[in-house]
């Protein structure tokens, strides 16, 4: 058995991980800032987020949406003591579900049966 040749392939997800990671921690700065009151804004950011890296990559849909949420409710808790936004996570899968569910869709027009 080949160690490199797993169902999370690291050369293959590791570009993704890391943005994800920034994607969410970037999210979760502008989130917290003072001046920022538009939850709206926030949750489509998260959705669309995790719904493009989820379609780009649906076998790691769930790590995208708990890289994404979870680097948010992270920045959160540290930076405010905060746990409101655990509805990051909820939102985040949310969205890296539809992505998988939009890749299998695609699939499934591109190679009919």
């Amino acid at each position: 058995m080949d160690p490199m040749k797993t169902d999370l392939n690291l050369r293959e997800y590791l570009l993704p991980t890391i943005l994800s990671l920034f994607i969410g921690l970037l999210i979760g700065w502008i989130d917290s800032g003072p001046k920022w009151d538009d939850t709206g804004i926030t949750a489509f950011a998260i959705f669309i987020a995790t719904l493009v890296l989820g379609a780009s990559r649906p076998k790691g849909a769930w790590l995208w949406a708990l890289f994404i949420g979870g680097s948010i409710v992270l920045f959160n808790i540290f930076r405010n003591g905060s746990f409101q936004s655990l509805l990051a996570l909820v939102i985040s899968f949310i969205g890296a579900y539809s992505g998988f569910g939009l890749n299998r869709l695609i699939g499934a027009s591109k190679n009919p049966r």
